[in-house]
């Protein structure tokens, strides 16, 4: 690894540091700017009961004093606190239990994704202009323009209400198929049709005409040659999307009462838990800017022509 990479390598992860920094920041901020308050809600509550609760969380101390707690606990210790509502369990505990269902659901989505989008791009690539090209254009198509909260209902209707083929929980290992299959179906589309346009200009390449003329079998060509510098384009998206995939799930895991990260954050955001909401957030966040940078430095093991600066 040269100077130049070890050097852009350094500089984004400083710059991943005060993203997430600024992310802790703008979301404690905003959070604690919303009206109301996280025990305003709660049955039986007097102003003392009230007061007393604020007090055992740090609530009534000063903003800065907050923050400045707040920050110091995650960044030494990576602690987001007690969780407000779910009394008796800390944060980092409800976000772990969340992400090990969201994680599972998200890396089968991402790799089932890829593995189905590159083989029908190639396919679709190779067969130009065919009937299986045209099919698989339009459904790519169909599938790219389905919001996912529409794809999922379909799914949870057709195959656990009208067929009862798979249940209609995604709290069982059986549940997790219809989730999987609605978060797999738009970026199985998008590479599709990704890998079938960066495979149609990488066999217009010269390098691809002269290995043809060099009697290069077919095989070779396509395989060694012509898929290979294809998947550039879709690494690029696969770094996001996998980040997206598990971070964007929050629609499917309600429709499928999935029991993931996803879920949980929509449920502190409507029971104002502050610190999960915070948490969540965070965790996120940086798992999307771990993901950006480990795809960048990709780039660079796939194709060494590329420069990173």
């Amino acid at each position: 690894m040269d100077s130049k990479t070890l050097f852009y390598i350094l500089k984004r992860l400083l710059l991943a540091v005060f993203t997430i920094w600024v992310v802790i920041t703008v979301t404690f901020f905003v959070m604690h700017a919303v009206p109301g308050g996280p025990f305003v809600g709660e049955k039986a509550t007097t102003p003392a009961v009230q007061a007393a609760m604020e007090a055992k969380y740090g609530l009534d101390k000063p903003l800065m004093v907050q923050y400045g707690t707040y920050l110091k606990d995650v960044v030494t210790k990576l602690d987001f606190g007690p969780s407000l509502k779910q009394r008796g369990r800390m944060v980092m505990d409800i976000i772990g239990d969340g992400m090990r269902t969201s994680a599972k659901l998200g890396v089968i989505a991402a790799c089932s994704s890829v593995v189905v989008g590159v083989v029908l791009g190639a396919v679709a690539a190779l067969r130009r202009n065919k009937i299986i090209d045209r099919v698989i254009m339009v459904l790519t198509t169909a599938f790219v323009s389905m919001p996912s909260f529409i794809m999922g209902s379909l799914l949870l209707a057709l195959f656990a209400i009208k067929l009862g083929i798979l249940p209609a929980n995604g709290s069982t290992g059986k549940g997790l198929i219809l989730p999987i299959i609605t978060l797999a179906l738009y970026p199985t589309a998008y590479i599709t049709r990704l890998t079938r346009s960066s495979m149609l200009d990488v066999l217009g390449q010269d390098y691809i005409r002269t290995a043809r003329a060099k009697g290069v079998s077919g095989p070779r060509i396509i395989f060694g040659h012509a898929l290979k510098n294809s998947l550039i384009p879709v690494l690029t998206y696969f770094g996001p999307m996998l980040a997206y995939i598990v971070t964007g799930s929050l629609v499917v895991e309600q429709i499928f009462a999935v029991p993931g990260i996803g879920r949980a954050f929509v449920q502190s955001i409507i029971n104002r838990d502050y610190p999960l909401v915070m948490g969540t957030t965070i965790i996120l966040a940086a798992l999307i800017i771990i993901m950006n940078l480990i795809t960048d430095i990709l780039y660079k093991v796939v194709d060494p022509r590329i420069t990173l600066e």
